[in-house]
């Protein structure tokens, strides 16, 4: 029986003079095209300026999400993405 998974995704961008908007773009079209459903995007102060786009998004459990983070850290601009959180919501 499958369900319905909560993830957050964090994206740290390259410098904090990246267009944060431009990768929350890309970010939502990634996850619409991988069949995940976007819930909320916020942006998170890190430190000296910089700040990641936290990313959640509803996905299907008997999915795989390394492939969707992977496609995420491949957006330009972005140095990294990394699960932050993974919970069944339904």
């Amino acid at each position: 029986m499958s369900g319905i998974v909560g993830v957050k995704v964090k994206l740290m961008p390259d410098s904090p003079s990246v267009d944060l908007t431009k990768i929350e773009a890309a970010a939502k079209k990634i996850i619409e095209e991988n069949n995940g459903t976007n819930k909320e995007y916020s942006i998170e102060p890190i430190a000296f300026g910089l700040k990641a786009v936290i990313v959640f998004f509803f996905f299907d459990e008997a999915g795989d999400t390394s492939d969707i983070e992977e496609k995420l850290g491949r957006i330009p601009e972005v140095q990294s993405a990394q699960v932050i959180d993974l919970r069944k919501v339904a």
